[in-house]
């Protein structure tokens, strides 16, 4: 799944190293519990939960991989139902823009074993949703959210 972005690879990358935003761009996620302080270095966690209440689940995502303004792996949690690795890729595009390609795949648990077409169309249009919500977070006005370069 990819998106071009109309902000710089820093300013995305900036929206992916800031844990608390996850909610608002991560479909599913409702809520942020804690996100440790050296997010998003390689082992860091972000704790969440998703779902919708009565039935929201707590676990944390894991950082298995990052190179600033560049790429960001993830083991996202989502026990009792299993695991996904998130690998999200930022390309620089044009002069101002970035190239943002998000590949999901489940991992472990349950959710491995049903793996079909229909669950391929869910996570499809779940990082088309996601990806659209990083989009709108990275090209606000960024002197009210970011550094400039």
């Amino acid at each position: 799944m990819q998106r071009t972005v109309q902000a710089p690879p820093e300013r995305v990358f900036a929206v992916l190293a800031d844990g608390w935003t996850y909610s608002d761009w991560v479909v599913g996620t409702v809520h942020i519990r804690d996100v440790d302080a050296a997010w998003p270095e390689v082992g860091s966690h972000l704790h969440h939960k998703a779902g919708p209440w009565p039935l929201s689940l707590h676990d944390k995502s894991t950082v298995l991989a990052m190179e600033p303004g560049r790429r960001l792996r993830l083991n996202a949690g989502l026990w009792p139902l299993g695991a996904a690795v998130v690998d999200i890729h930022l390309e620089p595009e044009g002069a101002n823009g970035t190239k943002v390609t998000i590949h999901e795949d489940f991992e472990q648990g349950p959710l491995l074993a049903v793996r079909n077409k229909i669950n391929d169309l869910v996570l499809h249009r779940r990082n088309i949703e996601s990806l659209r919500r990083l989009a709108d977070i990275a090209e606000r006005d960024r002197s009210k959210h970011f550094d400039h370069p």
